[in-house]
């Protein structure tokens, strides 16, 4: 009698831990597979796709224009914004940062027609040398062709040089994927202010 109820026993011990150990088994394979699952929707997520382009044919633009840089008066395009502990006894202006939303215009006198606006900053860059690094948004608004359209130039500007090059490093609109280069000419210097020819070659789709 003892042993039959002890053989009971030990058969209920059993099933008691054969289902314990199941129902373990059965969390390990929904975290495993929970594990998995989280790490698929990251590599797919966000729109990972890499598929063959065929660009159209390259075109060429020239433009030409004039840049104004007005610092003084009661309505200035280029405003300083900030500026290093050194830069008031620095030479060169070293440290100082300016925000601009400069005129382009078709001559050269201040008044002739607006054929857009240089949006961006530049800051005096170099520590010997009067320079510049620029980064701005050229975005013309002359004509119907253009309007709305930008090139991007990101470039040191030594600004010295009587001439110099900038470099064209995106756009948008017409001048999608585009890259050139700008010859800037020094055409008039007035205390901080300047005005500046631009003819700018752009290289686009």
């Amino acid at each position: 009698m003892k042993c039959n109820r002890s053989s009971e026993r030990q058969r209920e011990i059993t099933i008691i831990m054969g289902a314990k150990c199941f129902s373990f088994l059965v969390l390990v394979v929904a975290m495993v597979l929970s594990m998995f699952h989280a790490q698929s929707d990251e590599n797919v997520s966000w729109g990972d796709q890499t598929v063959p382009h065929k660009m159209g044919m390259e075109k060429m633009t020239r433009l030409h224009f004039y840049f104004h840089d007005v610092v003084t008066g009661d309505n200035p395009t280029a405003v300083r914004i900030a500026e290093a502990r050194g830069t008031k006894s620095s030479s060169t202006m070293f440290g100082a940062l300016y925000m601009i939303d400069d005129p382009l215009t078709e001559g050269p006198d201040p008044d002739s027609k607006l054929v857009g606006r240089a949006q961006g900053f530049y800051g005096h860059s170099g520590m010997s040398e009067m320079s510049l690094i620029m980064g701005m948004s050229l975005v013309f608004t002359g004509n119907e062709k253009f309007n709305g359209s930008s090139i991007s130039v990101f470039t040191r500007n030594p600004i010295t040089h009587t001439d110099r090059q900038f470099a064209i490093v995106g756009g948008t609109g017409y001048f999608q994927f585009a890259r050139g280069y700008i010859s800037g000419k020094t055409y008039r210097i007035s205390g901080p202010d300047a005005i500046v020819e631009y003819n700018c070659t752009i290289i686009h789709y």
